[in-house]
């Protein structure tokens, strides 16, 4: 009896420390399930295309515009084949690229980093980034293009006679500016460079370009499989241009220069191979987005007659000062172009050429309570922030004034930010400023048609390149 009363009590005392618990157990758990952060709210769209289509088949500024409306200033997405965290605010952004940059990576997909080179200098970071990124730099710094001014006014003054000589005929604006903006990152990795070579590497890029956005299949005959063809053939053309220059003991101080006389702190060149993927890298960074800004000026230009004829009072008086555009212009001069400036720097903000950036994150990370899982692609939306009214009033509008104050810090990114920014942006508002100044001194221009939709291949440009016509003044 004693036995069953015993065993009665520990049960009865089981129970009851049981019930006395729970409300701590409960209040736990709760506290557990609190403190797990989420994953952003979101749509990823259809099975393995995700949402890709909706991006790319309309207007970036109403994709992302509607799911930040609907999600807030982070949300998650499927594109091309990832899950995606999308980031609209600028503090989002200074996050991810500046302060806690070493938590994400960059990451491209692997058929564009064959197509570029596993070398070139947008694939990495740490210390190789940090030395190649030092070198580009250097050879773009303003000390270095300024002596590029006449060489850039040249080909300025070469691209436009030849618009000019199509007789009145309709040009596909946004396809010149990209012969052109060729041209000039040419000149700025190679300096003066034979024709022969400058042709060559002007039809094997041409096929490395169709093939970059296309599906990656390797059957021959494919765009992909032919732009990889052309890539080795590019290589092959850049190992001679390399070797030419030791024969000659040539000390340029171009990029190439740059790359080629590079030693580390062990005496370590780079190989040709590096240095080729990084002479890619930069011609590729250089060509579309510059031409695609141009077009945009040549678009908003056109459409403010007003805005138009101030700029053209503005360089006016450079052109007289000049002795009537017989002197070239000075670095001086390009810095002292207010109104043209801020026509740069609203064009920048309105066409946003660079809508966003791929990044990777390399752990989970937590940002604003909400989960970034590791593997997941992270996307600072630099469109969002630049079309923000609360950062720039009437977004809208095409309204160069705004510039006349300085943007809050991290509200205006055309160039990305960071460690990973462009570090060719001052060679970018070079070319702008010297194509400005001949074009409203020199020339006049007319958009032909009503052209005011916009294409992406894969930037947003003008419809159909803006076709347009071009005569020199009388």
């Amino acid at each position: 009896m004693e036995i069953i009363v015993a065993i009665f009590f520990c049960i009865l005392l089981f129970f009851s420390s049981l019930i006395l618990s729970y409300p701590l157990i409960k209040k736990h758990k709760k506290r557990q399930h609190v403190a797990k952060p989420k994953l952003p709210p979101g749509s990823m769209g259809w099975p393995y295309i995700g949402e890709t289509l909706q991006l790319y088949s309309q207007d970036p500024n109403i994709f992302f515009a509607s799911k930040q409306k609907r999600y807030g200033e982070i949300f998650k997405t499927h594109i091309l084949g990832c899950p995606c965290v999308m980031l609209a605010s600028p503090e989002a952004a200074r996050f991810v690229l500046v302060t806690h940059a070493h938590l994400f990576k960059p990451t491209y997909p692997k058929s564009k980093e064959k197509l570029i080179g596993p070398s070139a200098l947008f694939f990495h970071q740490g210390e190789y980034h940090t030395r190649i990124r030092k070198l580009v730099q250097t050879s773009l710094s303003p000390e270095s293009i300024r002596k590029l001014i006449p060489d850039i006014e040249n080909e300025v003054v070469s691209s436009l006679e030849l618009w000019v000589s199509a007789a009145g005929q309709v040009i596909n604006a946004f396809q010149e500016m990209k012969k052109f903006s060729f041209n000039i990152g040419i000149l700025s990795v190679f300096g003066h460079l034979e024709d022969n070579y400058r042709d060559q590497l002007k039809e094997n890029y041409c096929i490395v370009e169709k093939g970059y956005n296309s599906f990656p299949n390797r059957i021959p005959g494919t765009a992909y499989s032919k732009a990889l063809l052309a890539r080795r053939r590019i290589r092959e053309i850049i190992s001679e241009i390399i070797c030419k220059r030791k024969e000659q003991r040539l000390m340029e101080r171009d990029l190439l220069g740059h790359l080629l006389n590079y030693k580390d702190e062990k005496g370590q060149m780079l190989s040709d191979d590096q240095i080729a993927d990084n002479v890619i890298g930069v011609l590729f960074a250089a060509q579309d987005t510059t031409a695609s800004v141009l077009t945009w000026i040549l678009k908003y230009l056109h459409d403010d007659q007003k805005l138009l004829e101030a700029i053209k009072a503005e360089q006016m008086a450079v052109y007289e000062a000049n002795e009537g555009g017989k002197m070239p212009l000075t670095w001086g001069q390009t810095r002292n172009m207010p109104i043209t400036h801020r026509v740069i720097l609203e064009s920048l903000r309105m066409s946003s050429i660079i809508s966003f950036t791929f990044r990777e994150a390399v752990v989970d990370v937590v940002y604003k309570g909400y989960l970034i899982p590791k593997g997941w692609k992270v996307m600072p939306l630099f469109r969002n922030i630049h079309h923000n009214p609360e950062f720039h009033p009437s977004p809208q509008n095409f309204d160069p004034s705004r510039f006349e104050v300085a943007p809050k810090p991290n509200t205006f990114m055309p160039f990305g930010n960071g460690v990973h920014s462009c570090p060719g942006n001052e060679l970018a508002k070079l070319n702008m400023f010297l194509l400005i100044h001949h074009l409203v001194t020199k020339y006049r221009w007319e958009v032909v048609g009503y052209q005011n939709g916009i294409q992406y291949s894969p930037f947003p440009v003008p419809l159909h390149g803006l076709p347009t016509r071009f005569w020199r003044n009388e």
